[in-house]
């Protein structure tokens, strides 16, 4: 198993400058987490923590790159990392934001770390919710574990989490290429997996392109359109997703495949992309 790829930051999970900051942060799985929730906010959360997000905070969910992010963190508030904002003044980010920078940190301590795109069963009962997490291998146990970096003990308390979000369940997480098998073989209905309004095998489908993206080192905003992405069920190339769902379920069995598949246009992500919660079409870069 090559890990080489997954130990050093490069493209949008690359702090740039900000990386100096890192050697004064903790240095495991767990603390690093917790250093992500006192600095990042979720968007559709700040109920949770009795505050209302500031014109700034709106805005900066479309952020994609992680040097930029702790960028704008830096310049709000130039204290340390280690030390946690108040929910008030934080990023405020989704769940692909914690998971980003939690693999940016974990990358610069030399674990092997990835961003992976699926579905949590953990937000809503019966249904499967859109949702990162971090992918990370842990060299004493000699395998990947997911960890929920987003998943603070007030999130944990609303959510009635009752397992370890340092070692997500694989039933509890589902990759977005376990999902798409899943359905295609009548085993769970395409109906419960999505988010807000958007829900079914389209979703599910689009979701398989953002985790292969992101195994090859572009994790991209989880409303960013490109490629072979569509919201029509009739459009998808099923026996295309299908091959993508097998390489992202063994990624490390197959790293010169999956290299190989996001040379195809319908998965590499473009120097334009749509954002399509702004509705527009927008330069990509690892900054932007």
């Amino acid at each position: 198993m090559n890990l080489a790829p997954f130990r050093t930051p490069v493209g949008m999970n690359d702090a740039g400058i900000w990386v100096l900051q890192f050697d004064a942060l903790p240095d495991d799985v767990g603390r690093l987490a917790k250093v992500l929730q006192g600095l990042l906010i979720h968007e559709r959360m700040p109920d949770f923590y009795g505050v209302t997000l500031s014109d700034r905070q709106r805005g900066e969910p479309h952020v994609r790159g992680a040097e930029q992010i702790l960028e704008r963190i830096a310049v709000h508030d130039p204290r340390p990392f280690a030390e946690a904002r108040p929910p008030s003044e934080r990023f405020a980010g989704c769940c692909r934001h914690y998971t980003l920078l939690h693999v940016a940190m974990l990358r610069n301590r030399g674990i092997a770390a990835r961003a992976r795109c699926g579905f949590g069963t953990y937000f809503v009962k019966d249904m499967f919710i859109d949702h990162w997490v971090t992918e990370y291998f842990d060299d004493a146990r000699r395998r990947w574990v997911l960890a929920d970096a987003q998943l603070d003990a007030r999130q944990r308390e609303n959510f009635g989490i009752d397992f370890d979000t340092l070692d997500v369940p694989r039933d509890k997480f589902l990759v977005a290429g376990d999902a798409w098998t899943l359905c295609r073989g009548g085993k769970a209905d395409p109906q419960a997996f999505g988010v807000l309004s958007m829900f079914g095998l389209w979703f599910i489908a689009s979701n398989v392109i953002r985790d292969v993206a992101a195994l090859n080192n572009r994790e991209m905003l989880p409303w960013d359109v490109w490629g072979a992405m569509t919201q029509v069920d009739a459009d998808i190339d099923l026996d295309f997703i299908d091959r993508l769902a097998a390489l992202s379920h063994e990624p490390d069995k197959h790293p010169g495949a999956l290299r190989d598949a996001y040379d195809d246009q319908r998965i590499a992500v473009p120097p334009t992309v749509f954002n399509a919660v702004l509705n527009r079409p927008e330069l990509v870069s690892p900054s932007r």
